[in-house]
C-alpha cells in the first residue's frame, strides 16, 4: 500500500522535467517562428502546470511522514517546502499565461507574441525554481549529497 510519501516520490520529478520540456519546446517554436511548435510549447506549459498539482498535493503528507524518520531535519523539510511552493506558483502562473497565449493565438491577436515570450520567460524561471526545490528535497533523505556529510553539524 502506498502512503503520501511514496506518492510524492513518484510524482515529484514530473514538474521539474515537465517545465524543462515545455520551456525547450516553446523556446524552439519561438526561435524558429513556427506557429505549430509554439502552440505545442504553450500546451506543454499548460500540461506541466496541471501535472504539478499531484506533487504539491502530496507534499504535506510526505513531510508529516518524513519528519519522524531518523536523520531527517525539520529545517531541510521546511526549506524544501518553501522552495517547492514558490516553484509551484510560478509554474501555475506560466500555465495561466500559456492558456492566455493560446487564446490570443486563436484570435490572431498582435499581443500573442508578447504573451508567448512572457510565458517562455516564466516557464524557464519555474524550471530553475523547481530544480532548486528538487535538490532541496533530495537533501532530506540523501544525506550523501549534503554539505558536511558525515559530520556532527550536517543536520
Amino acid at each position: 500500500m502506498m502512503n503520501q510519501a511514496h506518492l510524492h516520490l513518484i510524482v515529484n520529478h514530473v514538474p521539474i522535467v515537465g517545465s524543462l520540456f515545455a520551456a525547450v519546446l516553446l523556446g524552439a517554436g519561438v526561435l524558429r517562428h513556427n506557429l505549430d511548435l509554439t502552440k505545442a510549447g504553450l500546451v506543454a506549459v499548460l500540461a506541466a502546470g496541471l501535472l504539478c498539482l499531484p506533487a504539491q498535493l502530496t507534499g504535506e503528507g510526505a513531510a508529516a511522514i518524513a519528519q519522524n524518520l531518523p536523520r531527517v531535519s525539520r529545517a531541510l523539510i521546511h526549506n524544501h517546502e518553501e522552495a517547492a511552493e514558490l516553484g509551484f506558483w510560478v509554474l501555475e502562473a506560466a500555465a495561466a499565461l500559456a492558456l492566455f497565449g493560446l487564446l490570443l493565438l486563436k484570435n490572431n491577436s498582435p499581443k500573442a507574441r508578447l504573451v508567448t515570450l512572457l510565458t517562455l520567460a516564466v516557464a524557464v524561471l519555474s524550471f530553475g525554481l523547481l530544480a532548486r526545490a528538487g535538490n532541496l528535497g533530495g537533501l532530506i533523505r540523501h544525506t550523501e549529497i549534503r554539505e558536511g556529510f558525515g559530520t556532527a553539524d550536517e543536520l
